[in-house]
């Protein structure tokens, strides 16, 4: 399956599916942004294609339609541990790659009262 993420980090090199440079195949971690039309989808079949990535490490899940965010970080035995988020002041920590951001940041200017 060849689906296009929101938002994508890799380590290292770029590392691209064969005869395509439109493809990666090394990223450590991937965030969707849901809407009432792919969130099913961002769920199940992306989620569970996304971890047959051997790289693949953190899967982050940000709500359009309400501050809500889903955070989906692989350890080191292979299970999944979920936290999930919906307070404007809560910084998410992201595990793949060092960064820390607000919610408020990430919903900043985003206005809820406008319908999808």
């Amino acid at each position: 399956m060849y689906v296009y993420p929101d938002v994508i980090a890799i380590a290292g090199n770029l590392e691209y599916a064969e005869g395509r440079r439109d493809t990666l195949i090394n990223p450590v971690f991937i965030a969707e942004v849901l809407s009432k039309s792919t969130k099913s989808f961002d769920r199940d079949e992306k989620f569970a294609a996304y971890r047959t990535i051997p790289s693949f490490q953190e899967y982050v899940l940000i709500d359009q339609s309400k501050m809500h965010v889903e955070q989906y970080c692989k350890t080191e035995n292979n299970k999944w541990i979920f936290s999930e988020y919906d307070d404007a002041d809560v910084v998410l920590s992201l595990a793949a790659v060092p960064c820390q951001v607000l919610l408020g940041d990430i919903y900043d200017k985003v206005d809820f009262s406008v319908e999808e």
